[in-house]
This record gives structure tokens, C-alpha cells and sequence, in this order.
């Protein structure tokens, strides 16, 4: 007992010794600590400390031989030690030193112990895992390559999508403070945000306290001349301090100074980066130089930088200063201009709002304005912008999210299968002595190893897909969306990408763990357990389920936004889009300066395109149907009172052919005729939609209708009704509309409609040779079908475009369902060969093995089914402002999505099913 005690003194003493030695080291870190401490009494962690303390730790790390070393001399010293004391007592050397290791157990232990307490150690580990992770995911190389694709696809999306939404609604707006940034305009009960007249703007300027800056800004087109030729241009007219407003300033040359745009001011001009670009090939000394608007001629005073954009300028390349007005915009009750306003510090969009609603007020009652109760809209400009997409993208972003969703399920499926593999190997590490935190650690290497692979990868597909999308966004939706120059990998796009990879990471540790937990060493070890592939079978199962389910949903959404893009290009028109060519042509103000001269045009144009081969009928038009609800006028019929109601109507200038040209339906009275010209008395025709509204129960033929033509009042008598052509977009409702003969209005920007025999494309550079016969100096521009003209409106874009991402999703997302699905069913059939092998030993027939597992796979659809039909309406209800002409639960689409989904998963489970039913009963008995 005695020399029992003596040996644990002495193994108390060794071990005494080596966390002495580790206390020492310890001490010797903190001493270094303390002196740097010294060194830098405020703790502050400098730039040079931080180079300092990584520098020390990569030498300790990749000194590791050398730390090794020493820590063998230093214990041989200690072991040296003790064996001389051994000697002293009398014991011969190798006596001494056998005692010595007796006692002392090995040096390797020791070596262990004091080379765990460095944090190298933990490094160590984790590059062992890291080249373990690496061993085994390239043993595993087709099973790591398809679960690092689908990461990266599903990861790539959401990251793609994410960066539309972060230059949109996150990123804010390229101007000096946006958020004091407002769109200033009046509002009517017709419409929330209704535009100012030039005279209200001015009364708004001078009166308001709430904005330090108010302008207004609106459209415009000009005739370029150049050596080339004549070409149309758009334009933008701003008052003077419109830029500053914005906080913007020229790239090149200057601002509008203060007096140029007072009426009559000198002619000046800035120049859009791109109009720079195009017209001047950006040459420096541009600023200074004269261009040829319309006849006029001005001076370019400025080039706006490259980054400058703004949506509502639909591209527009040249900036002039409002310095003159038309007849129209000089009459208070003409409403042409659109207003920003920069707020002062302190005030808010409530009560800026409060203060330009109280200012209309005041106007209307001061001026007499009857006919309209008007108010103030005062909302930020980015809701402008960005305020048509915000819907479609966050639908999108929630699509790509539920994509990635279905993608990181069928991958933790895919690492569900591998762990089962290993389940083995993991029962012998434990036997072994490996910890649960340990097997954690290795596990999560390995995920975080699968996580950071298809993020590299996803990175690489998101900015493919960004650039793809960014170009095949048409040209018409671009023009409103500056944000898509914004889009691109930034900072926020990596944040996003590194926070769903950890995500990723988490999920991809925590299924093979959670699994395992649930393993017994005895099962793992035994050569043919079984009662494990159970527990795979099932939380598999509860995947697929899962990813179905998401599936459906996605399907279900594509479904309807498909079915919307269809009722939108189908819905009725009033007229025959079918072989009608299109396009737009502009006349100089100064050309053609006379009522006579632009009528003289109009009837040369339309005879020499009625005599062209191929050529049915000719009509001219203000402006074409499927445009917008625009070019408004304020009606009152003659002889009743208004009571203040809603007049205000959609106003088009049409030639006598133009109806019949669009095959338009006369329900009663006549067309125009060539006879209704400047000469003759007014006349109108008006839409259904106006008849019943202005004249309910009465017989409108005759009666007449008044407003103010030109800033004088003018009477029409209505001598027609036609049945509703939708001038307006195709998803709004059908505007009362008043047709007047363009003859009697000497329009300068109008439009052709020419029906065809024959392929109405084919004609258009027909058309366009023949109006530049007839004058070399006519704009001519859009020219396309009117079908064209239908799927290039915006809100078809819209559709169209978030149709086709969101079924590209579904299918997507489908795939990977079925595919999971495949997965579970195979599995499943490959841990019953046995059972079914006995069962077909027994006389079971091949046909009751095929119900048997497609019964297996139609318990799993139907649940995934019921789940994603039920999440589907929750979802589409949430879109339903984005739908059109369908309901959020609509039974065709819903039973469509059901019948696809479940023909998808009877295909998947065939071929398990015709595998399991030519198993041959004695093999399966015989591997058993």
C-alpha cells in the first residue's frame, strides 16, 4: 500500500509538473499581454498591435515542428531529472528510467495535455476536419457536385433577385438627400395624383413655407435637324431650378441660370450624358455649340453626368428651360406639369401635404374652378419610381426564397443519405471515444465545406442571371426603371450570400446530426440493422413533402400570373389589332405655322398611303389606343348644371378614315367625314361609356358638350357613339372618351394607323419612305404592329416578364420536388428488397408490389398536395394586386397545378416501383 501511495505522489507530482509548465506558458502569453498593454495603456486596438498579434500566431502555428521540439526537450529534461533522483537513491540508470516510465505513464500523453491548452490545437483540429470534409466530399464527388449545383442555383436566384430588390427599394435614391424629395402634384377624386397647371405652380411657389424648392417638369418632343437629316428627339422641359432641386449639377458647362426660364428667355439647352454621347460622340467642347430644335435654335450650356437618370423623363436627351407656353398652358384650368419639391428641414410629408391641399382650396374658390373638388398629393418621389415594380419584385424575391427553400430541402435530403451511408464509420468513432461535440464539429466542417462551395458557385450564377435579366428587360420598361445600372454583386449582394450560406451551413450540419442523435452505437456496428432506415425514411418522407408543397405553390402563382398575361393581351379591345401598322410622325411648329398648311399634310399623307400596294384604309390620331388615360379634358354638357361631378374625359383628335380604319363599331348616328373641317360647325363623337354617363337614359345624338379649346370655349354637337375602345392601358377600366375631327384641331404630333391586306410589318419601311417623300423634314418614329404596340405597353411587360420568372421557379422548383421524391422512393425500395422478396415468394403478384410503392409515393403527393393548395391561396390573395381577369382562387388553375403535380409524382415512382417488382424473390433472400 505504501509504495502504492508513493507511485501516485509521484504521477500527482509529473502531472504537477506539466500543467506547471502550462501555467508557465500561460504566464509568458500574459506577460507579453501586459507589456503590449504598456506598451498601449488605452487598449485600443491599432491597426499595427492587430497586424502584430496575427503575425505572432501564424509564426506559432506554422512553427509547430519547432514548438514540438521544444516541448520533447524540455519533458526529456524533466524526465532526466527525475531518474537522477532515482539514481540518488541508489537504482541503476535503466532501473531508474523503466521506474521513471512505469510511474509516469507515457510522454506522449503528457505531450498531449500541454499542447492542448494552445489555441493552436483548435486550428489543428479544424484543418484536420477540413481535409477530412475534403476526402470524404471527393469520395463522394457526383453526390457533392449535384448538392454544391443545386445550392448554387437555388442560392444564385435568390441572390440575382435580391439585387434587383436592393437597387430598388433599398439602395436609395442618386440625389442629394432623396428623402426630402417629394412629387408635388394636385388630386382629384378621379385620380390621386392629378398634374398642375402652370399657373397653380407658380401660386404654389410663392405661397407654400413647407418646401425650400418647388419645380415642375413635363415631356416634350422636338425635330432635331442635323446633317443627316431631320429626326424626333425626346425632350423634357424643366423650370429653372430643377436640377438644384434634385441636387444634381452638370458634368460639364453649367445650370439654368434664374431669368432663363421666364417667358420669352434666351434658348438653352443641357444635354443628357447619352444624348452627349449620340449626337456629339462626347466631344468637350459640345457646351457652347447650337443645335436645331424645331427650327430654333439653341445653345447648349451643360452635359448632366453619366449616372444621372430619372424615370419619369422616359429617356429624354435634351433639358430646356419652360420659357414659353402655349395657348393651352396659359389657361389655369389646363393641367400639363408635374411638380417636385425638396421639403424644408423640420416639415413632413403630412404636413407639406396639409399646407399645398389648403393652397388648391384657396385657388378653386379664388378662380371659380367647378367640375372637380381638388386637393394636394404630396408623397416621396422614390414611391414614383419605384412604386409600379415594388410589388412584382418583392413577389419575385418571396418566389426566389421558396426556391432556395425547396433547394437547401432537397440537398439536407441528399446529406441525409450520405450520413446513412456512414452511419457505420460514426458507431465506430464513438466506440472509439469520440465525443458528441467532436462528431458536431466534423460534421459541421462538412457543411460549412458544401455551404461555401455552392456559394462561390452561386455568386458565379447570380451575376449571370443579374446580367441576363438586366438585358432582356425591353427597352420600353427600362426607361422607367434607372434603378437597373445599380444592379450588380455590391456589398449588400455578398452580405446577403454570406447569411443564406450560413444558413445553408447550419441546415446541412444539423440533419445528419439530429439523425445520428437518435442512432445506437449497437445499431450502427450491426451488419444488417434495419430499424434505422426507418427513421431516414420518414424524415426524408417529411421533405419531399415539404418540397412538394412549395412546389405547388410556385406552380400555383405561375399559374395565375400566366393566366393574367393572357387576359391581359386578350381583353377586349373595341377595335381589330390584326394587320394594322403603326407609327408616329412629327411636323415643325414653324414649318407648318397655319390651321391650312397642317390640314393641307394631314390630306396628302393620307392619300398618298391610301394609293400604296397592299393598302386597305388610312386613319390619323391624336394618339393611339392602349396608351395611357391622358390628353384629359373637362366637359360640361350644355344645358345642365355640373353639380361637381366627374368630367373629366379621355380626348382624342381622329381623320374621317380613323374609326374605320381600327374597325371600330358605330352603334348609332354617323362617323366624321372629310366635310367636317375648320369651316363647319364643331362636332364630337363620343364613346358608350361617356353616353351613359353624361347622359343617362337620354338619347345623346344632337345634344352638345362644352370646354375650353385653346384656352376659348368651344361647343361640339354629338352627331355619334361608338362602341368602347380601350384608349387606356389594358388593365384599367374604360375611360368616357370624346373623339373630335383632327381637321378642326391642326395637331402637329399625331400618329398613323394603316390596315393592311398582308403583313402589316412588312409595309412599315413602305410607309416610312413614302412620309419622308412627302416631306424629307418629318420625325418619324416608332413605327411597329399595333399587336407590337399592345405587347410593349407596360403593364403587358410587367405581366409578361414576372409570368415568365415565376414559372421558370415552379419548374425548377417541380424538378427538384420530383427528384426528391424519386429519392425517397428508391431508398425505400432498396431497405425492403427483403419484405419484398417474401412477399413475392409467397405468391404475391408483380401488379400488388406496383400499388404498393406508387400507393408509398401517392400518400406523400397527396399530403404535399393538400398542404401546398392550402399555403397557395394564402399566397395568391397576398398577389391578388398583381392579377388580372382571374381570381386568386381559381379552380382551373388549381386543379391544373394539382393534375401536373401528381402526373409528375406517378412518374417518379414508376421506375422504383418496376424496380422492386422484378426483384427475384431468391436473390433478395439469399443477400439477406
Amino acid at each position: 500500500m505504501e509504495g502504492k501511495r508513493k507511485q501516485q505522489a509521484s504521477e500527482v507530482l509529473f502531472f504537477d509538473s506539466v500543467r506547471t509548465k502550462e501555467t508557465e506558458w500561460r504566464s509568458t502569453r500574459l506577460g507579453k499581454a501586459s507589456r503590449s498593454n504598456r506598451q498601449n495603456p488605452g487598449g485600443v486596438i491599432t491597426p499595427m498591435r492587430l497586424l502584430r498579434t496575427l503575425a505572432a500566431g501564424l509564426r506559432s502555428l506554422f512553427r509547430r515542428k519547432k514548438n514540438v521540439q521544444e516541448l520533447d526537450e524540455e519533458l526529456g529534461a524533466f524526465l532526466e531529472m527525475a531518474v537522477e533522483e532515482k539514481m540518488k537513491r541508489g537504482m541503476s540508470r535503466e532501473d531508474a528510467l523503466r521506474a521513471v516510465r512505469v510511474e509516469r505513464d507515457s510522454l506522449d500523453t503528457a505531450k498531449e495535455l500541454v499542447w492542448s491548452a494552445r489555441w493552436e490545437s483548435f486550428v489543428e483540429t479544424c484543418w484536420r476536419d477540413l481535409r477530412f470534409g475534403l476526402r470524404q466530399w471527393a469520395r463522394d464527388f457526383g453526390l457533392a457536385l449535384t448538392a454544391a449545383l443545386i445550392l448554387a442555383l437555388g442560392m444564385g436566384i435568390s441572390v440575382a433577385i435580391f439585387g434587383f430588390v436592393d437597387a430598388a427599394l433599398l439602395e436609395p435614391l442618386p440625389y442629394d438627400e432623396p428623402g426630402r424629395l417629394m412629387s408635388v402634384n394636385e388630386s382629384s377624386i378621379e385620380s390621386p395624383r392629378w398634374p398642375l397647371s402652370y399657373l397653380d405652380y407658380l401660386d404654389w411657389q410663392k405661397w407654400n413655407h413647407s418646401f425650400s424648392s418647388l419645380d415642375v417638369y413635363n415631356g416634350a418632343g422636338y425635330l432635331l435637324r442635323t446633317s443627316s437629316g431631320v429626326e424626333p428627339v425626346q425632350a423634357q422641359r424643366v423650370s429653372g431650378g430643377f436640377f438644384r432641386t434634385l441636387g444634381v449639377h452638370p458634368m460639364l458647362g453649367r445650370d439654368f441660370y434664374p431669368d432663363e426660364d421666364r417667358l420669352g428667355g434666351p434658348n438653352v439647352v443641357i444635354l443628357s450624358y447619352g444624348g452627349w454621347l449620340r449626337h456629339f460622340d462626347a466631344r468637350r467642347d459640345a457646351v457652347g455649340q447650337t443645335v436645331d430644335l424645331d427650327n430654333e435654335t439653341y445653345t447648349i450650356i451643360g452635359i448632366l453626368p453619366r449616372e444621372f437618370s430619372f424615370a419619369p423623363s422616359i429617356n429624354a436627351e435634351f433639358w430646356v428651360p419652360i420659357n414659353s407656353l402655349s395657348t393651352h398652358e396659359k389657361v389655369r384650368t389646363f393641367y400639363n406639369f408635374w411638380g417636385i419639391g425638396r421639403l424644408r428641414y423640420g416639415a413632413t410629408v403630412q404636413s407639406g401635404s396639409a399646407e399645398m391641399t389648403a393652397i388648391a382650396k384657396r385657388l378653386q374658390q379664388q378662380y371659380g374652378i367647378t367640375g372637380r373638388d381638388l386637393s394636394a398629393s404630396v408623397v416621396p418621389l422614390s414611391e414614383i419610381i419605384v412604386g409600379n415594380v415594388r410589388p412584382i419584385l418583392l413577389m419575385l424575391l418571396g418566389g426566389a426564397a421558396l426556391l432556395l427553400l425547396i433547394a437547401c430541402v432537397n440537398v439536407a435530403s441528399l446529406v441525409l443519405v450520405r450520413s446513412e451511408n456512414r452511419k457505420r464509420e460514426i458507431a465506430v468513432r464513438k466506440t472509439l471515444g469520440a465525443s458528441r461535440m467532436r462528431l458536431v464539429q466534423q460534421f459541421a466542417t462538412e457543411g460549412l465545406l458544401l455551404a461555401v462551395f455552392g456559394s462561390l458557385a452561386s455568386l458565379f450564377v447570380a451575376a449571370w442571371l443579374m446580367k441576363l435579366l438586366s438585358r432582356i428587360v425591353p427597352k420600353d420598361m427600362e426607361a422607367s426603371m434607372p434603378f437597373l445600372g445599380a444592379v450588380g454583386l455590391n456589398s449588400h449582394t455578398l452580405a446577403f450570400t454570406l447569411s443564406i450560406a450560413l444558413m445553408s451551413a447550419v441546415l446541412l450540419t444539423a440533419t445528419p446530426i439530429l439523425r445520428l442523435s437518435f442512432e445506437r452505437v449497437q445499431d450502427g456496428l450491426a451488419e444488417s440493422g434495419r430499424g434505422s432506415g426507418q427513421h431516414w425514411n420518414r424524415l426524408g418522407a417529411r421533405m419531399v413533402i415539404v418540397e412538394l408543397a412549395v412546389a405547388v405553390v410556385l406552380l400555383t402563382g405561375a399559374g395565375l400570373l400566366g393566366q393574367s398575361f393572357y387576359q391581359l393581351l386578350h381583353v377586349r379591345l373595341g377595335f381589330d389589332p390584326d394587320r394594322l401598322a403603326t407609327l408616329q410622325a412629327m411636323a415643325s411648329d414653324t414649318s407648318y405655322n397655319g390651321s391650312e398648311q397642317i390640314v393641307a399634310l394631314h390630306g396628302e399623307i393620307v392619300r398618298r398611303i391610301s394609293i400604296l400596294p397592299g393598302v386597305e384604309s388610312v386613319g390619323l390620331t391624336s394618339m393611339l389606343p392602349v396608351q395611357c388615360n391622358c390628353a384629359i379634358d373637362n366637359i360640361q354638357v350644355e344645358g345642365k348644371h355640373s353639380h361637381d361631378e366627374h368630367n373629366h374625359v379621355d380626348e382624342r383628335h381622329i381623320s374621317s378614315r380613323y374609326l374605320p380604319t381600327l374597325r371600330a363599331r358605330l352603334l348609332r348616328g354617323r362617323l366624321f367625314s372629310d366635310a367636317d373641317n375648320v369651316s363647319t360647325p364643331g362636332v364630337a363623337v363620343i364613346n358608350e361609356t361617356l353616353a351613359r354617363r353624361f347622359f343617362p337614359g337620354e338619347d345623346p345624338i344632337g345634344q352638345r358638350i362644352e370646354n375650353d379649346e385653346g384656352g376659348k370655349p368651344s361647343t361640339w354637337e354629338i352627331v355619334g357613339i361608338v362602341e368602347d375602345i380601350r384608349e387606356g392601358p389594358l388593365d384599367v377600366t374604360t375611360w368616357p372618351t370624346e373623339y373630335f375631327p383632327i381637321s378642326q384641331t391642326t395637331d402637329h404630333y399625331f400618329s398613323i394607323a394603316v390596315r393592311t391586306r398582308q403583313d402589316a410589318g412588312a409595309l412599315l419601311p413602305e410607309l416610312v419612305r413614302t412620309l419622308h417623300q412627302i416631306d424629307p423634314r418629318l420625325g418619324i418614329s416608332n413605327e411597329m404592329t399595333m399587336n407590337e404596340q399592345i405587347a410593349s405597353t407596360q403593364m403587358a411587360l410587367i405581366h409578361q416578364f414576372s409570368a415568365w420568372l415565376v414559372s421558370g421557379f415552379a419548374a425548377i422548383a417541380l424538378i427538384l420536388g420530383v427528384v426528391g421524391l424519386y429519392s425517397v422512393i428508391t431508398y425505400s425500395v432498396s431497405q425492403r428488397t427483403r419484405e419484398i422478396g417474401i412477399r413475392m415468394a409467397m405468391g404475391a403478384e408483380r401488379r400488388s408490389v406496383y400499388t404498393l410503392i406508387i400507393r408509398q409515393a401517392g400518400v406523400l403527393t397527396c399530403e404535399g398536395l393538400a398542404i401546398g393548395l392550402v399555403c397557395s391561396l394564402g399566397t395568391s390573395l397576398l398577389m391578388r394586386s398583381l392579377l388580372f381577369g382571374v381570381q386568386p382562387w381559381d379552380a382551373v388553375t388549381l386543379a391544373g397545378v394539382a393534375g401536373l403535380v401528381g402526373a409528375a409524382s406517378l412518374l417518379a415512382s414508376f421506375l422504383p416501383a418496376q424496380r422492386a417488382a422484378s426483384v427475384n424473390p431468391m436473390d433478395a433472400l439469399r443477400a439477406e
